[in-house]
């Protein structure tokens, strides 16, 4: 029976895409009607997951080279594109941390200033979890975080349905926490690499680092308070975790003094960090040293350096088998869809069967386009949702004749918000224990309020900050 479904699944994705091929034939082009299909059948599949999302990600390039939709270059680059390679570099650099046991010892070190108080267990497991997906992958900060969680939670005396009520608002707060600080910096998100190569064909030159954090800082700021308020309100069984505090403390003892390695592993990534956030100080002297070539640099500089105990900091079979290549193949998808989309036209006629809706200006269309895609992010990734959704909301908005730009940032934030489906990041706390069904319900409800405030926010900046008026 199962498989029998799991067939039914993987036809549904020829069949969706033959009929919106076919169904589009007359109000698009012949390209732009199969740019659209070729969306159509990778979002289904990643739905419903008949195959594993990274197999997905490898549609573009075989119905490109099978129906010549735009030159088959243009998609296969992308899957090693510049954007690719800053992932790959960071990546590098943060494999690292766990190989030396950095990336434990500072989340326990910031855990342990936790009180015994169920919301202060919740405030600090959620800004940790946001403070941490700045810099780190979203999916390595749930990874890290959500066994150390279940951790205190035994260490507690806390276990089984009333342990994992107890700990249900504590896995939330991990869940979208690292997905929602993910758009503080750029290297902090996936969709924030995609994002960035849609700002720089828009605007014809580098979007510097530092522009998107004064830009995005405050509003990670007020979207974060929001979900804090949010998870105080989540119900649970207890009000209290005695002994949390210490538990953390003997956890910190044991690590013992900072090795070579850990210094080493921090320094790599904090210089790799400092150089990309200074590049206005030093683009005169190396004006194509961009800062997806500086993380590069630093992860090639880990198979360089060696640890305490004279060894590689990292080893190539080390790095072979966790690197995350499925990620970087699903983002690299959806940055070739996206081309597909822009290239054949099909963003155009999106855009106009939108503005036929004739959806007002401001207020009103910031909400539809944080709306539009908040619903992209909830049902895929934030990667491919930024694939998809930014191209169409500056399109739009540029036919519009309005400014894109307050829209396309407003977009940002709500690729990165996604609390609904235990997908992607959402699926590892989930794993360790989290009720789906929690999250699918009080996830619904947070995603409406997120929506609505990450609206009023963008919009109220864009009238009030010339900043967020412009690149």
């Amino acid at each position: 029976h199962i498989m029998d479904k799991r067939y039914r699944y993987i036809a549904a994705g020829p069949v969706i895409f033959a009929v919106v091929f076919w169904a589009l034939q007359g109000p698009f082009t012949y390209a732009a009607a199969g740019a659209v299909a070729t969306v159509a059948w990778m979002g289904l599949w990643w739905v419903l997951r008949p195959v594993h999302v990274s197999v997905t990600a490898l549609l573009p390039i075989v119905l490109n080279a099978m129906f010549g939709f735009i030159p088959n270059a243009d998609v296969t680059s992308q899957y090693f594109s510049e954007t690719i390679i800053l992932l790959l570099g960071s990546d590098l650099i943060c494999l690292t941390w766990t190989t030396t046991g950095l990336d434990r010892r500072i989340s326990v070190k910031a855990l342990s200033y936790i009180g015994p108080s169920l919301r202060q267990q919740v405030s600090v497991w959620l800004l940790a979890s946001v403070i941490l997906s700045i810099f780190l992958p979203n999916v390595v900060v749930a990874a890290i975080f959500c066994p150390i969680a279940v951790a205190m939670a035994h260490a507690s005396g806390l276990k089984g349905a009333e342990g994992r009520a107890v700990l249900a608002p504590i896995m939330l707060a991990i869940a979208w926490g690292s997905g929602l600080g993910g758009f503080g910096s750029p290297i902090g998100s996936s969709s924030n690499m995609v994002s960035l190569s849609y700002l720089e064909d828009m605007t014809g030159h580098e979007f510097l680092y530092i522009d998107w954090v004064i830009r995005f800082l405050p509003v990670l700021g007020i979207v974060t308070l929001l979900n804090l308020i949010f998870l105080w309100t989540v119900k649970t069984p207890l009000k209290e975790l005695s002994g949390t505090r210490d538990y953390f403390k003997k956890l910190m003892l044991e690590f013992g003094p900072m090795k070579r390695g850990e210094w080493i592993a921090l320094m790599f990534f904090v210089t790799a960090t400092v150089l990309a956030f200074a590049r206005p100080l030093w683009a005169w002297a190396l004006p194509t040293m961009k800062p997806v070539y500086i993380y590069l640099l630093f992860g090639i500089g880990m198979f360089v350096v060696r640890d305490e105990h004279g060894k590689m900091m990292l080893e190539w079979k080390y790095a072979q088998e966790h690197v995350m290549w499925g990620i970087l193949l699903l983002i690299a998808s959806g940055l070739a869809a996206g081309r597909m989309l822009i290239e054949t036209g099909a963003v155009d006629g999106i855009s106009a069967v939108l503005m036929a809706l004739n959806i007002p200006g401001g207020m009103i269309l910031m909400l539809v386009c944080c709306a539009f895609s908040s619903a992209f992010s909830e049902l895929s990734s934030n990667a491919a949702a930024a694939a998809i959704a930014l191209p169409i909301v500056l399109n739009l908005t540029v036919s519009m004749g309005l400014n894109p730009v307050p829209y396309v940032l407003a977009s940002i934030v709500a690729v990165n918000c996604a609390y609904i489906l235990p997908l992607s990041t959402r699926a590892i706390p989930v794993s360790f224990g989290l009720d789906p069904g929690v999250m699918t319900h009080e996830g619904t409800k947070l995603a409406l309020l997120n929506v609505l405030l990450t609206s009023v926010v963008c919009y109220g900046l864009s009238v009030a900050l010339p900043i967020f008026q412009h690149f």
